[in-house]
């Protein structure tokens, strides 16, 4: 199969989007200036100044001399490489092979996406969006060199297969993106066309011209490789699946979502690999991106329960005037579990599958971190000795330290607290927390933890458990060895039940 490259040429492209954003400059001659050395170039312009015979690069003062109602705005290229990167990024619904070709053109991997529609189709579709918006030119072609010289220069729009030289033969040099000292030499020796240099000896040419004009040849002739860097990295796991007619009903988008699933899932199921993040994309008909991400707590290849946290969320997507594609892009695998195991190290044998599918219909009502689950870790300090896990399957490399009991809740950083206690090592009598004072009625301690000297340097920590009038129980702690010339530090760091 050839290669197939959709080129887009937008002429005016920073000046076309403020006429849209600013009705005021429609049909107006204006420009974009940029300071070069001790005078202002004009580095954009648009339609108008064009046509009255104003050229980018011409000094400010030149073209006040041609148009004296030129209005002029202040050159940022960075919002003009925003803007085009913004217009890559729709025109993804095409093809997931969008290029940028800056300042102010796309390239298209149109390969194998013309099933549904036509490259003609493809290009009236195209054009129709952006009319009345933004002004572009477009050529197809075998090579992404014969594509860009078909837009910019040539007529008509489209090279059949294997017969881009014969559209570009009546082209001007320049068609070739030549630097501008070899389309001198050219010009002076009288070669105004391709066609007049194009079947000389190669070794002739590069005696005359050098090596670029050889590679440029062969570029777009589609004898030497000419480098494609799409926006975004090929997704391995992505479906698209394009709509015969606008989806608008949520039945409509069930559909779809079923159709990607079986897909998916079937290539997921050969690699023995299963979903654990996916995001659905909804490209609208008013060019609106719809986008809804599912999670799951264990791989899975089960259609019927991914289906159903997709359903949960499809009210999320606003149809509008209609959606015209859909892609589902699997953004994060993990290998498939090989049987059955115990579910948080119980006896009792259990499906982690159903488990893990009823946490993810939990999660996607009631939040994605609604449910959390916790392993231990090899640390002596509190806050460092809990790992938070996704996967059902991981289990603890260490067992939980049960020769001292822990609270309920531990605070994620421990909270300074005003404590009156006796000296040196008594227990607190009293602590304000959070403006409440608490009478003690019970207490337990001091447990020392020291600080973990091969991590951190610190001091050390006395906790105490104890209970107050009303018979709720807290985990505080001192910091450090009693201190008559200091007041100790006193903090609170758990809850218990």
């Amino acid at each position: 199969m050839n290669k197939r490259y959709l080129a887009i040429w937008f002429p005016y492209l920073v000046t076309d989007q403020m006429a849209i954003k600013q009705e005021s400059l429609a049909g107006q001659a204006y420009a974009l200036i940029a300071q070069e050395r001790n005078k202002q170039i004009m580095v954009r312009i648009s339609r108008q100044a064009n046509r009255q015979g104003l050229r980018t690069n011409m000094p400010l003062a030149d073209a006040r001399i041609i148009s004296s109602d030129l209005q002029t705005f202040q050159f940022y290229p960075q919002k003009e490489q925003k803007l085009l990167k913004a217009m890559a990024e729709w025109f993804i619904r095409y093809t997931p092979y969008v290029a940028l070709n800056s300042p102010d053109g796309l390239f298209l991997d149109l390969t194998g996406c013309t099933v549904w529609k036509s490259e003609e189709q493809h290009v009236e579709e195209i054009k129709a969006h952006f009319y009345g918006k933004y002004h572009i030119k477009i050529g197809i072609a075998d090579t992404l060199g014969a594509a860009w010289a078909i837009a910019h220069y040539a007529k008509e729009q489209i090279a059949k297969p294997n017969e881009q030289l014969k559209h570009l033969l009546n082209l001007p040099p320049k068609a070739l993106q030549l630097e501008e000292s070899t389309l001198q030499r050219l010009e002076k020796l009288g070669f105004y066309s391709i066609d007049s240099f194009i079947h000389i000896a190669p070794s002739t040419l590069r005696r005359r011209f050098g090596d670029e004009i050889n590679l440029r040849i062969g570029q777009a002739l589609g004898r030497k490789p000419e480098a494609f860097e799409p926006i975004t990295e090929p997704n391995p796991y992505e479906e698209r699946l394009h709509c015969l007619e606008p989806i608008q009903t949520a039945k409509g988008i069930e559909i779809a979502i079923a159709n990607l699933l079986e897909t998916l899932c079937s290539r997921l199921q050969k690699e023995d690999v299963g979903v654990r993040n996916a995001t659905l994309s909804a490209f609208r008909l008013d060019g609106k991106l719809q986008q809804i991400t599912i999670g799951t707590n264990q791989p899975s290849i089960h259609i019927k329960h991914l289906f159903k946290l997709f359903e949960l969320k499809i009210k999320q997507i606003e149809p509008d005037l209609g959606i015209e594609l859909f892609i589902m892009k699997v953004t994060k695998i993990e290998e498939l579990p090989k049987q059955q195991e115990t579910f948080w190290q119980t006896d009792t044998p259990t499906d982690l599958g159903e488990i893990a599918e009823l946490l993810d219909r939990i999660s996607i009502k009631a939040g994605k971190n609604a449910i959390r689950r916790y392993l231990p870790q090899e640390h002596h300090w509190p806050e460092n000795s809990i790992k938070a896990v996704t996967n059902l399957k991981e289990q603890p490399e260490t067992e939980w330290p049960m020769h001292k009991p822990r609270p309920t809740v531990l605070l994620n950083q421990p909270e300074p607290i005003q404590v009156s206690a006796p000296i040196p090592d008594y227990p607190p009598m009293t602590f304000t927390y959070k403006n409440e004072i608490h009478r003690i009625k019970k207490a337990d301690g001091p447990e020392r933890i020291e600080q973990e000297w091969w991590l951190n340097e610190g001091k050390h920590r006395d906790y105490y458990q104890v209970e107050d009038e009303k018979g709720q129980r807290y985990w505080l702690f001192r910091l450090g060895h009693y201190n008559s010339k200091t007041t100790a530090q006193w903090f609170i760091h758990g809850f218990f039940a």
